[in-house]
């Protein structure tokens, strides 16, 4: 998950909470670095501090959502009026805490905004004439069933989540793996040429040099 705060003891505090709990956290001091992970992670939930040195969250979080942007947010508040509240569940956000507020509330609501899952994913993922359907475990490309194994489909549906975008190795290993699996492993870049082949032609799966693969027609 992505934890957004300038105020670096908050930030640290927050962290440790959320790791203490079990999260992998990935942390950002303004919303260009929180863009930047954004870019290249996918996260089950992102929690923003709403005012920032760098601008007000929540107009970035409600752009980013007309832009596609699914994972569930929470917004850490010092505004508690009625209006502030509405206003951060309007434009994009999924819950709100106000501060101050106590760590065991702030990783209660994270856990359920982590079980909810994205916003609005759609049931069938579809990129060019690829069709995965993750509840039937049933992969088709150009109304072909494919027979792919547990661990392609994993890396698979994690690049078809955000087509035409770079997923790091690291993020791709933790969805069909663990976090805990070694990213400097052959085991990814073995799944993807099994991918490739099995996908066959025209190829939509591509190598970002530096940063991990994308799939995208």
């Amino acid at each position: 998950m992505l934890v957004t705060e300038d105020d670096e003891n908050v930030r640290v505090a927050v962290e440790v909470a959320l790791r203490g709990a079990g999260f992998a956290v990935d942390t950002a001091a303004d919303l260009p670095g929180a863009d930047e992970a954004l870019y290249v992670n996918s996260y089950d939930c992102a929690v923003f501090d709403r005012m920032l040195p760098s601008g007000d969250a929540l107009r970035y979080v409600h752009h980013r959502r007309q832009g596609g942007l699914q994972v569930p947010v929470l917004f850490l508040t010092a505004r508690d009026s009625e209006a502030d509240r509405l206003d951060g569940l309007r434009f994009g956000g999924d819950d709100l805490l106000v501060k101050p507020f106590a760590m065991a509330e702030l990783v209660a609501r994270v856990r359920a905004l982590c079980r909810r899952g994205p916003t609005g994913r759609p049931a069938v993922l579809r990129c060019a004439d690829v069709e995965l359907d993750s509840a039937r475990q049933r992969v088709v490309r150009a109304g072909v069933l494919l027979t792919l194994t547990r661990k392609e489909q994993l890396v698979l549906e994690r690049l078809m989540t955000t087509p035409g975008r770079p997923v790091a190795r690291q993020e791709l290993i933790s969805h069909a793996w663990d976090e805990m699996a070694d990213p400097a492993s052959n085991v990814l870049d073995v799944v993807i040429a099994q991918l490739r082949r099995k996908l066959s032609d025209p190829p939509l799966i591509h190598t970002v040099r530096g940063i991990g693969y994308l799939i995208a027609g």
